[in-house]
């Protein structure tokens, strides 16, 4: 009979006091810093490392490095799953195990709602979700948004070396009397409008993509009706009127899928910023319940943005007052 492995309370519970004993003691250490929160995202450099025709300079942000950040963790988790596949295991363990039926119940979710249409949506419904939810878990990683270059703000000096932040920050004391903040070398994407806007345009332009694939140039006429124009004045003039309603509505998803997912982690973010700057540092433990909030709100906001895709997808494959079934 196997054994199974059992969370053991008597020894683990230690170590849960240990980690909250340790916060307590670094947080009195390292006095709060008063947060500084900026919509925009931060440079990481004061001149681009490199220049492109027509685009200009190339400047990295620190949402940027999330965003290659939250890449390579997606290609990893890609690699142990084919990994795991070509391996001859029956049953996938661990984090492959858990991808496996994790892709595995999006793809059945797809199945249902889009039916023969489920393998042209799914790559995208899947990828969108994936890289938001990673996107938005980035918060909970120590060091995310806290660690970085400290910048003095009064008088425009250069980036200075962190080295002599810590030192300052130890000391409790600015630098050379100077104002400063922390210029996070990872910021969380989802906090960034740039990301939000671009992961809502492909989503609205593949929408558009799909249906002129299920149904030709027809899907075009759910935009600018004009087939009962003549036929029916009265009600061709109706209909047109809602097919120009249906094409604002379509930019209308750009502005609530991109604004919607930043709205809700960057108040997240802000959230905790506030609630670490203020708490004092015998307390520093109770922003763990901020985090595990954290944690559902990031979740939650995945599968949205997700679903709709995935459901906006559907519906476009269709035409209006279509009635038949998907297979």
């Amino acid at each position: 009979m196997e054994n199974k492995r059992k969370w053991r309370w008597g020894v683990n519970r230690w170590f849960v006091f240990a980690s909250m004993a340790l916060a307590i003691v670094g947080a009195s250490i390292f006095p709060a810093i008063s947060p500084h929160i900026q919509v925009a995202p931060e440079a990481l450099t004061e001149h681009p490392l490199f220049t492109l025709p027509v685009i200009g300079g190339f400047i990295p942000t620190n949402t940027l490095v999330a965003v290659l950040l939250v890449d390579v963790i997606l290609i990893a988790m890609a690699l142990l799953v084919r990994k795991a596949t070509r391996s001859g295991e029956m049953v996938p363990k661990g984090v492959s195990g858990a991808v496996e039926a994790l892709i595995e119940g999006l793809y059945n979710l797809t199945e249902s709602t889009a039916g023969k249409w489920a393998k042209s949506i799914f790559p995208w419904f899947a990828t969108i979700t994936l890289m938001v939810l990673f996107a938005n878990w980035l918060e909970l990683i120590p060091g995310v948004d806290s660690i970085g270059i400290v910048h003095q703000t009064e008088h425009g000096y250069p980036l200075i070396q962190l080295s002599q932040g810590i030192a300052a920050i130890v000391r409790g004391e600015a630098l050379h009397g100077e104002a400063f903040n922390i210029i996070p070398y990872v910021r969380v994407p989802s906090t960034d409008l740039n990301f939000t806007v671009s992961l809502a345009i492909i989503s609205v332009v593949m929408t558009q993509v799909i249906g002129l694939r299920a149904q030709g140039p027809r899907y075009l006429s759910k935009f600018f009706n004009v087939t009962t124009l003549f036929k029916k004045p009265g009600l061709g003039l109706m209909d047109l009127l809602v097919s120009i309603l249906e094409l604002i509505s379509e930019f209308s998803k750009v502005l609530s899928f991109s604004f919607r997912l930043f709205g809700n982690i960057f108040a997240g973010s802000v959230l905790l910023f506030l609630v670490g700057s203020i708490l004092p540092a015998g307390a520093v433990w109770i922003q763990s319940g901020i985090l595990l909030f954290e944690f559902f709100i990031g979740l939650i906001q995945a599968v949205v943005f997700g679903m709709l895709t995935m459901v906006f997808m559907s519906m476009a494959t269709h035409g209006h007052g279509d009635e038949e079934h998907a297979e």
